[in-house]
């Protein structure tokens, strides 16, 4: 189904109900809409968001390079969540309409030959207080900058790292547990998946993505869950802390990443399975308009240095980011941030050895709902093969209703 048509229907079916009794809610701007039935037998929470993002990238080395310029809406999107029948059973789906959300990929054959629409579309369910399952398809709980928002981050995009080892999204179940320790707080998410990233309709390939993530909040739980929201848009009045770790075995991956990226084949034209081991540790601390992030990641293949029949290897490698910034009493906010990634020694990877300096700065009118971005990036390559460094500069505009 084409995005446009798929948009329509849901404004549609929002059109229909909206003539049935109900409770309709709209209590601020960026907070979305929610549709109540009388009897409280469920609620649906609609919301849509748009960025529209330029660039200007300039190559430094070798000298005499024309600029590439770009602008493009970088994501378009629709949401819809709430519960049904009870306030324990709970839904989300998500819904990306941009450009960059639909191309086709050399997957496209394990997704239908169709454009890969759902972000999202999960069921949870509240087994016990302190327990929730999942079903459905997701992100996996990895590194803390991707299960953050895209709408919520302290630059026009994440970081280097979060592009070469984040895991992403899957189909599968998972667990999340939560418990209190006097004032601090405890996390563990566990998660079984296919493996193969989202969209898939084919047979599995290989084996299942095994993820577990343990989180622990020393200082205790941030204001409105602000450990998944980037910048201290609360202002913590305590200092606050919370530190994260993850596990991922993904058996049998046929994609450069695992979940994501571009596919192994041999010289017979099979696909290469591979199992791919990934490791990330993250930390974010908020107070008073200061944070900081930082995160590390690493991941190896079972095959070592393998190449396909194409030149294509695994995402072997080691990188950590570290950023931070300060939000003025005026809702702007200047942000730093240094990444290196770096491939494993002697061995093949899709990763080149480089690092980048960023210097952000933003102004947010409401929230991560609506916000004007910049950030100028210095982007070194450390390779002595086609290296090239640039300058790349980004501008953005966040619009949530």
């Amino acid at each position: 189904m084409k995005p446009q048509l798929l948009a329509l229907t849901f404004l549609a079916l929002t059109a229909c109900f909206t003539g049935v009794s109900q409770t309709i809610s709209y209590p601020t701007w960026g907070k979305g809409m929610t549709f109540t039935p009388k009897d409280s037998s469920g609620s649906i929470h609609m919301s849509a968001r748009i960025q529209n993002l330029f660039i200007l990238d300039q190559g430094i080395t070798p000298t005499g390079q024309d600029p590439k310029i770009y602008g493009m809406t970088r994501r378009a999107r629709l949401k819809f969540d709430g519960f049904a029948f009870s306030p324990k059973l709970k839904y989300k789906i998500e819904l990306g309409l941009s450009n960059r959300d639909t191309k086709f990929s050399d997957d496209a054959g394990l997704v239908g030959g169709n454009a890969k629409i759902i972000l999202d579309a999960v069921v949870k369910y509240q087994v016990v207080k302190n327990t929730t399952i999942w079903f459905g398809q997701t992100k996996l709980p990895g590194n803390r900058e991707r299960v953050i928002s895209s709408q919520k981050l302290q630059f026009v995009d994440r970081s280097n790292v979060n592009s070469k080892f984040n895991i992403d999204r899957d189909f599968g179940f998972q667990l999340h547990h939560k418990f209190k320790i006097g004032e601090s707080v405890l996390l563990f998410k566990e998660s079984i998946s296919l493996g193969e990233g989202r969209n898939m309709i084919v047979n599995n390939n290989g084996g299942f993505d095994y993820t577990g993530r343990v989180e622990f909040l020393p200082l205790g739980a941030f204001e409105s869950k602000g450990d998944y929201f980037s910048s201290d848009l609360k202002r913590e009045t305590t200092p606050k802390l919370a530190f994260g770790f993850t596990a991922d075995l993904n058996q049998g991956a046929i994609k450069q990443g695992g979940q994501l990226g571009k596919i192994l084949i041999d010289t017979s034209g099979n696909y290469v399975n591979s199992d791919l081991t990934s490791y990330m540790a993250d930390m974010i601390f908020k107070f008073k308009g200061f944070s900081s992030l930082v995160e590390v990641a690493y991941r190896e293949s079972s095959l070592g240095d393998y190449v396909d029949a194409f030149g294509r290897s695994f995402n072997q490698g080691f990188g950590y980011n570290i950023q931070a910034g300060y939000l003025f009493k005026s809702n702007y906010e200047v942000a730093g941030r240094y990444t290196r990634v770096m491939p494993l020694s002697g061995m093949a990877s899709n990763i080149s050895h480089g690092e980048q300096f960023t210097l952000g700065l933003s102004k947010y009118v409401k929230g991560h709902n609506l916000k004007l971005q910049t950030d100028l990036t210095y982007d070194v390559a450390l390779t002595t093969t086609f290296a090239q460094d640039k300058l790349i500069f980004r501008l953005q505009t966040e619009v949530s209703f």
